[in-house]
């Protein structure tokens, strides 16, 4: 597995270097040498060629705003007390799968995925075998898939299949890891399942910019009493990762959740309608701002968002297909005992969704679970064309960039 840690530089200032050193991947979590060594055989190691003043610099700019970014998350006591000199470096922070880390650095499609649904989302066997046909479906589509976890205090980006195994069996003994839980998870060492929160954090920080998820969470009902309100959100309006989920889990409030996504700046999209889904069923009876028709016209969205800075994500809501959609009376009736019987029993929290899951899926006679799935794997085929698109884009946009030049 690989690690990423951040070198500073101090010698050698010119843009083309700054840009080349910028990250460096190791393949030894615990190695000693913490200099970044270029290949000197070969006179342009990632392919630049020369470049105008004028690109050089923005380069520069990208690349050192870039590093400021990750040193911030990673130990913003550095960043602020410029502590370690120029050879100051974070530490063994993140594991990548080689996988993952060899499609980033070559500018390939790589889909992020959250493991909460893998843990708490679906029992053993069923969670295990999912994550594995969902990965299978973003690898048959040209993209690299990248489960998101925490393990023995290691977030993990990229796991393998034994770590896959070991997590859904763990299954609900897993913490369930939004972006608040992060440090404690890894400062305990334990292990967490990362939710939409937590998984955008990570992706964001290793450069994955597309995130498929079965639905985001949100605010929930009688939100204005409780102000119980998904961490998924706010991150939503931070984090510049595109989601792709079926809309927000149609056990919570969906008009107040989409007022608060306005409000979050966030651009929220539906593909190929004009009405937001609601998770089980197709429609919720609430329109959306945007539409968009095509993978190419999510790219082209994505990246008019990068650029312009915005730094917030953008919410591609994808209606489950027609025949695996439930009935939306049978779904609608079951929420409401569902939710009736976690006021009675106080459950509250994080514990509440995955309850009202699971007791919704009992009350449907696993109709539900089979929708989940379902939506879930559309989704990843949904979420890898975007990613695709998005990655032919780029490299299109850098071809273009470099042949002007020379």
């Amino acid at each position: 597995m690989f690690s990423v840690r951040l070198c500073f530089l101090s010698s050698v200032h010119t843009p083309e270097n700054i840009f080349r050193k910028t990250f460096l991947i190791e393949n030894k979590r615990n190695i000693k040498n913490r200099k970044y060594q270029i290949d000197p055989q070969r006179k342009d190691p990632l392919g630049l060629t020369s470049l105008s003043s004028v690109q050089s610099s923005e380069m520069a700019s990208s690349a050192l705003a870039r590093i400021s970014n990750l040193q911030r998350h990673f130990d913003p006591t550095e960043s602020n007390n410029n502590k370690g000199g120029s050879d100051g470096f974070c530490g063994d922070l993140i594991k990548i799968s080689p996988e993952v880390s060899e499609a980033l650095l070559r500018g390939d499609a790589v889909v992020a995925l959250e493991s909460t649904i893998i843990s708490h989302g679906m029992p053993y066997p069923l969670n295990l075998e999912t994550a594995k046909e969902v990965e299978a479906i973003v690898r048959t589509n040209g993209a690299v898939p990248a489960t998101i976890a925490i393990l023995d205090g290691i977030p993990c980006v990229g796991l393998s299949m034994e770590e896959l195994e070991r997590l859904a069996i763990l299954g609900k003994r897993v913490q369930k890891t939004a972006r608040r839980d992060i440090a404690l998870v890894v400062a305990s060492r334990g292990n967490g399942a990362t939710t939409v929160s937590a998984s955008m954090f990570f992706a964001s920080m290793v450069g994955i910019p597309v995130f498929v998820t079965g639905g985001i969470g949100g605010v929930h009902r009688h939100g204005e009493h409780t102000m119980d309100i998904s961490s998924d959100l706010t991150e939503l309006g931070r984090t510049p990762v595109a989601v792709v989920s079926a809309g927000v889990k149609s056990i919570l409030d969906i008009p107040r959740t989409l007022e608060y996504l306005e409000t979050q700046g966030v651009c929220v999209a539906a593909y190929k309608t004009n009405e937001f889904p609601a998770f089980f069923t197709e429609t919720s009876g609430c329109k959306v701002p945007c539409r968009v028709d095509s993978p190419e016209d999510c790219a082209r969205l994505i990246d008019a968002n990068t650029r312009l800075k915005l730094n917030t994500g953008v919410l591609f809501a994808v209606p489950i297909p027609k025949e695996h959609s439930a009935s939306g009376s049978i779904i609608e009736s079951a929420i409401q005992r569902a939710l009736k019987e976690a006021r009675d029993k106080n459950i509250t929290g994080n514990a509440e969704t995955p309850f009202l899951l699971s007791k919704v899926n009992e009350l449907t006679g696993g109709a539900s679970l089979a929708a989940n799935m379902a939506l879930v794997k559309n989704n990843a085929l949904v979420g890898t064309r975007i990613a695709v698109a998005l990655a032919q884009l780029r490299k299109s946009c850098n071809k273009g960039n470099a042949e002007s030049v020379s």
